[in-house]
């Protein structure tokens, strides 16, 4: 027997089927609808925010009553046909149409008449509500423009007014420039026109406007004493032995010296070993051989070498703490021996940098030795005496004869290019260095090696090498020009001489050679 193929039948009443029916209808009109609103330029390319939410809410609302009105329309169709059904049945059976029947249309149609009202009436508030937000929302956003608006104008006017102040001050900045230049100028006018009427009158004059310097032979033994510099501490060790070192210089004498006693200790042991005076070799040792640190007592090395620097004071003559040029003299004789004081005083009249070179050179050439004692012992010393900053006023001649050597060089590339320049500079500095580097001074830290004026002012200045307008100067100084009296050097020399009343140098790039001047 053949399989009897049935078709599956779609259960419910026909008013659920119908609703089915009109649910499907309304999701495709949505989505045809939805589909459209994406699609439309109009919508995709809206001005504003503002313009595509007014939009929106227009279309959602128009949305909204279609389908208000479609239900109602469905579902009138839908009693309408239920009706007519009715109607038309009483007619086939002859029957008048009830009277029930009638009164439902009537109050169907009421109903839905009312149902439509209420529908209308809430979506109008709804639309209303949406407009007054809408409303709103530009309200805020047309305010926030304008503020902003406000405050835009606001900061250019204050902006404005801040830099028309700026530039007041700098007109007024600049008109003080000009003042001052203009003063300057006039008394640059004045100064030359002394000058040519000086000179026309005869006279030769030279304008020194020293700032002044000077360097070593102004400050402390001028040129190699690097005791110049800042004061450094005894060490621990050192400060230890200072009951020690007071109860034998009261002994022998120098009781104002102590201070010296421990800067000697310092500079020869530190204040360590068994000899920290290294005082074995000396005269005084009673005790121990005569050779380097056979002193096995600390107290006794004390003993014997104040006894050795009491000596030399008192051969160098000194009269207090503070007599730097014979202090000097004695402790050069500390580390000689006493024959060097009486050899510097005949020759020199005292001590200075370059007759201590000269004696070491001759006594190590006389026994015979590559070297001879410390030529630096006074500025090694120096570095530990509390009062070494007031050294002043010992003359070098050994840079001076150095730099008399150079006289008639033109051009100055010698010393230039000894400095490292590869072209011509202004060379007045590099001079003064050359000169003290052949000196060896600025291996041993006394003169810095400067080839711009103002950087060897810092120097000497940082290093408390400089001196006031008071000052005299003295033979191997070093002296700064500033041509203009305006606070910016201009130029710098060597002091050959000073009579009191003039002073005569040697100075590189004067004229682009170097000569004497006064």
């Amino acid at each position: 027997m053949p399989e009897i193929k049935t078709r599956q039948v779609q259960k419910g009443t026909i008013k659920s089927l119908d609703r089915a029916a009109a649910l499907t209808c309304r999701m495709k009109d949505v989505q045809t609808r939805t589909k459209d609103l994406v699609d439309d330029p109009r919508t995709r390319s809206s001005r504003s925010p503002d313009e595509y939410a007014s939009n929106r809410i227009t279309g959602m609302a128009k949305n909204t009553g279609t389908d208000a009105v479609y239900a109602a329309e469905k579902t009138a169709t839908w009693s309408a046909g239920k009706i007519r059904h009715a109607v038309r049945q009483a007619q086939e059976s002859g029957n008048a149409i009830p009277v029930r029947a009638r009164s439902f249309v009537r109050i169907r149609r009421k109903k839905l008449a009312e149902k439509e009202q209420i529908a209308a009436r809430q979506q109008g508030f709804r639309n209303f509500a949406n407009s007054r937000q809408l409303a709103r929302t530009k309200g805020k956003e047309k305010a926030i423009r304008e503020f902003a608006k406000q405050r835009t104008v606001v900061d250019s006017r204050k902006r404005s007014m801040q830099s028309v102040r700026i530039t007041k001050r700098a007109v007024r900045r600049t008109g003080r420039i000009a003042q001052r230049t203009a003063r300057r100028m006039r008394e640059l006018i004045r100064s030359a026109k002394a000058m040519i009427d000086a000179i026309s009158a005869g006279g030769i004059v030279c304008f020194v406007i020293v700032l002044v310097c000077i360097l070593f032979g102004a400050a402390f033994y001028f040129f190699g004493d690097d005791s110049s510099a800042n004061y450094t501490p005894v060490s621990p060790e050192v400060e230890a032995y200072s009951a020690v070192i007071s109860k034998y210089a009261g002994q022998y004498g120098i009781g104002e010296y102590t201070e010296l006693v421990k800067a000697v200790m310092m500079q020869e042991s530190g204040g360590r070993g068994t000899d920290p005076m290294q005082a074995s070799e000396s005269g005084y040792n009673k005790k121990y051989p005569h050779s380097p640190g056979s002193i096995k007592d600390p107290e006794y090395s004390i003993q014997c070498g104040v006894q050795a620097l009491a000596a030399s004071l008192k051969e160098a003559k000194c009269k207090n703490p503070m007599d730097m040029n014979r202090i000097r003299l004695a402790l050069q004789g500390y580390n000689y021996g006493n024959g060097y004081i009486s050899w510097a005083i005949a020759r020199d009249g005292g001590y200075t940098v370059e007759n201590a070179s000269d004696f070491s050179d001759m006594q190590a050439k006389k026994h015979g030795w590559k070297s001879y004692g410390d030529k630096q012992y006074p500025a090694h010393v120096l570095r530990y005496y509390p009062y070494g900053n007031y050294n002043y006023g010992i003359g070098n001649g050994k840079i001076i004869s150095v730099a008399a050597q150079q006289i008639g060089n033109k051009g100055g590339q010698k010393f230039w290019s000894w400095y490292g320049f590869h072209g011509r500079v202004e060379w007045c500095a590099c001079f003064v260095s050359w000169c003290a580097d052949q000196c060896g001074y600025i291996q041993s830290g006394t003169i810095p090696k400067f080839a711009a004026v103002g950087n060897g002012i810092s120097w000497f200045k940082s290093h408390h090498q400089w001196q006031t307008r008071s000052y005299k100067p003295s033979a191997g100084d070093v002296i700064f020009f500033d041509w203009g009296g305006d606070g910016s050097p201009d130029h710098v020399g060597l002091v050959e001489k000073c009579d009191g009343r003039t002073v005569y140098t040697i100075e590189g790039n004067s004229s682009d050679s170097c000569r004497r001047r006064s």
